[in-house]
């Protein structure tokens, strides 16, 4: 691309272009000029916007995190319909059916990263911990709704579905995990808390 000339939006170009090249060549094949060549745009173009390649991927990590938003939103208002398992299933297909796996492997092999990352979030693995809270409250709205048993432990249930679902999309040479397989997951996860009619 030649100097001088405008790109729009290039923070969200130079995102989609690094999850690009995260799913296609893991942690490992991740760097600036991977990443701006998948863009279509010069190095210097991406350390205009970002300090060090490590900031832009902090910056990475958080827009990942901050899409969960929507999700969660949509989570919490599936809440009282359907079926608990399903909406559980099609909320840990949404998340790991994504980029998600693959940044929490980013997020691992990278220790400036994962420095710069705990500055804002001391605890947990970044993404991961926001998802397992995303769980929770959707569980929590339906023990409200008594779909979920009034004792349940929605913070342990919560981890557990999200390490459980890591697990079964992180084998990236294989394809996705089918619908009845997150299910059958999930129905073990929450055995003891669901409440079904």
């Amino acid at each position: 691309m030649p100097t001088g000339v405008a790109i729009a939006d290039v923070r969200r170009r130079l995102f989609e272009a690094a999850e690009r090249v995260l799913l296609r060549d893991g942690p490992s094949g991740l760097t600036s000029r991977a990443v701006t060549t998948e863009a279509g745009c010069a190095k210097g173009v991406l350390h205009r916007h970002f300090a060090d390649f490590d900031a832009f991927l902090a910056e990475l990590v958080r827009d990942r995190i901050a899409g969960l938003d929507a999700q969660a939103a949509a989570l919490r208002a599936a809440a009282g319909t359907g079926t608990v398992p399903g909406n559980l299933t099609a909320a840990l297909t949404d998340l790991f059916g994504t980029v998600a796996v693959a940044i929490v492997g980013l997020v691992t092999s990278r220790d400036e990263l994962r420095a710069r990352l705990r500055r804002d979030r001391p605890v947990g693995v970044p993404l991961l911990t926001e998802a397992a809270a995303m769980i929770a409250d959707y569980l929590a709205a339906e023990r409200d709704r008594g779909r979920i048993a009034a004792g349940a432990d929605v913070d342990a249930l919560a981890p557990t579905l999200i390490g459980a679902g890591h697990l079964l999309f992180a084998d990236r040479t294989a394809a996705p995990p089918d619908a009845d397989a997150v299910r059958a997951i999930v129905r073990t996860v929450i055995a003891g808390a669901l409440r079904e009619p």
